[in-house]
């Protein structure tokens, strides 16, 4: 659980995000969403988008509090109540290469449908940070969860106007307080519009500053459908991109968190359809310019699991988007040694869509200081490269802790085993991960750790050797240079996981994707970890084997070669159900085309992608009927 000083170092940057573990990474994400979303702030948006969320999505991809729409909730005590329409986040981009992976995505459906991309037209809005809200005449429900939210029609009872005093029932909107009112008569009593938003909204009596921005016509429910717009084809997007951002951003008087496109075609729109956060037709582009020159104080030198030295520049406390900057990594020794970053050095530093500040370029050099020796073991380094390494792999603690505490990253099937555990396991003479397995609830408490803590641990270990994980994950785990996820996952597809440490070095190199400088380097490494992975694998593992390329099935398998995707509500877990699928050798889809065999569906099924099916003749199965089928396979 992090302490109020730690939330308070991680805002202001005097905790690095690279040095927070997942664990907590999570925990200040949820803290901050949270506050956000009751309007009491702790962080910019433009902070939490570009850099706490960000790194959160690349650590935990699929970890379900990124996966769900963030509930609206400013501390209502009425009854949910289901929304008219479901009110579903969007999706972000921080750069035109990912509005660009968004186009593609448009013409691949378009594709698919055989829609003319001449004929897709975009419109573009200014993404507006205030509380959503869907009006429909009678009541106004706050977002909460995207499928329920709380009756707040008492904000139109106060005398809150919509904006160009249009009429109710236009569907979804914010609540929003314009900009130029904000900074001439608010902002001296609160520090964002965001906490003088939520004044509005929660049930108890409005004060003077919420009664006389009402009166004055300053707060207002902003129907989305009444935005200044652009519209025009992809060809008009693409070539004036960036003069269309401009004039979104400037086109209305409100607080903004970026532009939102969307696609106008509604054919288009019901064949991309939506997964539970987002709508695939709508895209909103967040940008973050801002930049400072800053004073280097001096540079740290941090060991990674593999050897690899990092600097860190300590800077001289500077503010940034809304935040104070301590620190910024230098990336490798190699830039510090050309580039003369070093104590007293100026540099040119931005987070523009970052997850950590980065450092431009040096605008003023020094002479830099290169350390010979590790300072985590006092091992002379070695250069590869551009880059400074500890090649004291065995005994350096920095390099050990790091690997352990990657392993239980990557497995990702227990709780428990962040930075903090392990360091005090190291410090007690743990070296490796199997020594961890071999601890009791005894041996735990003898070391310090409470009774309770004790027993979560041990039942932690024994969870990760009983919950069902991926064996190409499980190879990953133990991080040899090279063998990330997608690797392994290949490398699998060719050979079984009992025979990858006989594999030669030309028997990897003949793998699809393996060069031989790369296959030297694997090879080296299962070397190297095959005894703790003997160590470990003896004991069991619940691992699901990856399907070897070329493999065979017998001939009444009905789903082998089969595309099949799952929509809806299912009583299974549809990710065991994908799962399940690709072991009988199905290729799973997320959207219904022409090349589509099978839809499985479940409850509380949208209709895009049945109509789909059916403009196409694919088979429609319940989930009951596909899983009967299954049964006698």
């Amino acid at each position: 659980m992090l302490t109020n000083i730690q939330i308070q170092d991680i805002t202001n940057q005097r905790i690095l995000i690279s040095d927070l573990t997942d664990e907590d990474l999570l925990e200040f994400c949820k803290f901050a969403n949270q506050r956000y979303r009751d309007g009491s702030p702790i962080i910019s948006d433009e902070d939490y988008d570009f850099i706490y969320a960000l790194e959160l999505s690349k650590r935990l991809p699929d970890h379900p509090f990124l996966q769900k729409v963030e509930d609206e909730n400013v501390g209502f005590s009425e009854e949910k109540i289901k929304l008219p329409e479901k009110m579903l986040s969007t999706d972000k981009a921080y750069s035109w290469e990912e509005v660009n992976k968004w186009l593609e995505r448009i013409r691949k459906f378009s594709e698919e449908i055989n829609f003319s991309l001449d004929n897709i037209q975009i419109k573009g809005t200014a993404k507006l940070d205030g509380f959503a809200g869907f009006d429909d005449g009678n009541k106004l429900y706050t977002r909460g969860d995207g499928n329920k939210g709380s009756d707040i029609t008492r904000v139109f009872d106060r005398g809150l106007g919509t904006f160009n005093n249009s009429h109710r029932g236009q569907g979804p909107g914010e609540i929003v307080v314009k900009r130029s009112y904000f900074e001439k008569h608010l902002s001296g009593h609160f520090e964002y519009p965001r906490n003088f938003q939520a004044s509005l909204i929660k049930e108890k009596e409005l004060d003077q500053f919420a009664k006389d921005a009402i009166a004055n016509e300053a707060a207002l429910f902003v129907p989305f459908s009444q935005l200044p717009f652009w519209a025009g084809s992809i060809s008009e997007f693409t070539n004036n991109f960036n003069s269309i951002v401009s004039d979104l951003e400037s086109g209305v008087d409100f607080d903004i968190d970026g532009v939102v496109f969307e696609i106008v075609n509604s054919e288009l729109k019901s064949h991309m359809g939506s997964n539970r956060k987002f709508h695939r037709w709508q895209i909103a582009f967040k940008e973050n310019k801002e930049k400072a020159q800053v004073k280097v104080l001096s540079v740290t030198a941090q060991v990674g699991r593999t050897g690899k030295i990092t600097p860190v520049a300590e800077l001289e406390p500077t503010q940034l988007s809304g935040a104070t900057i301590y620190r910024a990594s230098g990336h490798h020794y190699g830039l510090v040694k050309e580039q003369g970053l070093g104590s007293g050095s100026i540099i040119e530093l931005t987070r523009s869509g970052l997850v950590i500040p980065k450092i431009n370029k040096v605008i003023r050099s020094v002479k830099a200081e290169i350390p010979s020796k590790c300072p985590s073991c006092d091992e002379n380094l070695t250069w590869e490269s551009d880059f400074l390494m500890c090649l004291n792999h065995e005994t350096c603690k920095d390099q050990i802790i790091g690997k352990i505490i990657y392993f239980y990253k990557v497995l990702a099937n227990n709780d428990g085993f962040g930075e903090a555990t392990i360091q005090k396991l190291y410090d007690e003479g743990i070296r490796n991960v199997g020594d961890i397995y071999k601890l009791t609830e005894f041996n735990l408490v003898s070391m310090g750790f409470g009774e309770k803590t004790s027993q979560n641990l041990i039942n932690q270990l024994i969870r990760s050797r009983q919950e069902s994980i991926e064996d190409w994950r499980f190879l990953a785990a133990f991080g040899v240079l090279r063998l990330g996820m997608g690797n392994c996952e290949n490398l699998l597809k060719n050979y079984p996981l009992d025979k990858v440490f006989d594999l030669s070095v030309d028997d990897i190199s003949n793998i699809d994707g393996f060069a031989e400088l790369t296959a030297e380097l694997i090879f080296n490494g299962l070397l190297n970890i095959k005894p703790q992975y003997e160590n470990l694998i003896k004991d069991g593992f619940e691992l699901e084997k990856t399907l070897i390329l070329g493999e065979t099935y017998t001939s009444d398998n009905l789903y082998h070669n089969k595309k099949i995707v799952f929509t809806g509500s299912m009583s299974s877990s549809r990710a065991e159900l994908q799962k399940q699928a690709k072991a009988f050798g199905a290729i799973v889809g997320s959207s219904v085309s022409s090349k589509t065999d099978l839809l499985i569906i479940g409850e509380n099924v949208g209709q895009s992608k049945i109509k789909a099916a059916e403009k196409y003749g694919v088979e429609i199965l319940s989930e009951a009927e596909y899983l009967q089928k299954l049964v006698k396979l």
